[in-house]
């Protein structure tokens, strides 16, 4: 019987070493991520160039589980379109994955503000949240051929625990009932941010499939090695994660690529931790002509 038990005990060691190794977050990614839509600035899909050896991840922002009166509120869970509808409907997302097959699409729930005040995620109960979740982004998902999902939620009035427990137990039913195909995070360096994102990666991080770190939150004038130092802490704090590296065509912080964020990325490459880009976004990308867009997809392909 003690034998039977030790062996038992080795089997079950040996399988979880496996299962570790196999979870372990792979090399380079040849994967672009975009979010559009979110400033209503008249960005269509067909304007952003892409690449046909990279897969690209369109992702529309935002859903937001609030009213659209003039002075919204939250819907616990009832989600509604923010982004721009004119220019990103449905027939839009069913013509682009139509023409070009590395392209998929997914929507982010949540953001920074609506109608200039902070959208804060506060459920009234985690049940009634999810329930309330699940059925408003399944129409939304089914409506626009939906291939993902992008949590972003950046204000909270509720714990991290709370918030683990909603967003983990919605995404195990919209990947359960085949609604989305992958999901991921879009956390940032802030200590009323971050808590909220690693109680949810320790419970349901086997759910995540993508880490967009905003990178870009972090102070202007970034160098190379203080870049790499946060990669490396956020790859840490994300354990086996593919961690997305990022940066803003707005103004915002953090490397750019005018300061080495390209050659940042080459050290991430012969590194083999370069799972993928993402920038923050195609509606201030258009002044420039999409400029970073090629030069990120371009870089991605050579990997």
């Amino acid at each position: 019987m003690t034998f039977y038990k030790l062996s038992l005990h080795l089997l079950l060691t040996i399988l979880y070493v496996m299962l570790s190794s196999t979870l372990a977050a792979p090399g380079n990614s040849k994967l672009f991520r975009e979010y559009i839509g979110a400033e209503d600035k008249g960005v269509t899909f067909s304007d952003i160039p892409t690449h046909s050896e990279v897969e690209v991840h369109f992702i529309l922002s935002f859903a937001i589980d609030y009213t659209s009166s003039f002075y919204p509120s939250p819907t616990n869970g009832a989600f509604r379109v923010y982004w721009d509808e004119q220019n990103l409907t449905p027939s839009h997302v069913k013509s682009i994955k139509a023409q070009r097959s590395n392209i998929k699409v997914a929507m982010s729930l949540g953001g920074d503000t609506i109608k200039d005040q902070y959208v804060y995620f506060s459920p009234e109960s985690i049940n009634s949240w999810v329930r309330n979740a699940f059925y408003s982004i399944t129409e939304i998902a089914r409506l626009y051929d939906l291939d993902g999902i992008d949590i972003d939620y950046e204000h909270f009035k509720t714990d991290p625990n709370t918030f683990a427990e909603c967003i983990g137990k919605l995404l195990f039913y919209l990947k359960q009932h085949g609604v989305v195909k992958f999901a991921s995070i879009a956390p940032y360096d802030d200590d009323s941010v971050q808590p909220h994102y690693l109680a949810l990666w320790r419970k349901y991080g086997h759910l995540i499939d993508y880490v967009n770190f905003q990178f870009y939150a972090y102070k202007n004038g970034t160098t190379i090695s203080e870049f790499m130092n946060y990669f490396d802490a956020q790859s840490s704090n994300y354990r086996r994660g593919k961690v997305l590296v990022s940066f803003g065509t707005d103004g915002s912080g953090g490397l750019s690529p005018q300061n080495g964020f390209f050659e940042a990325c080459s050290k991430l490459k012969r590194e083999h931790k370069l799972h993928g880009i993402f920038i923050w976004s195609a509606d201030d990308s258009r002044k420039d002509g999409f400029r970073y867009e090629k030069e990120s997809q371009n870089f991605l392909a050579t990997l």
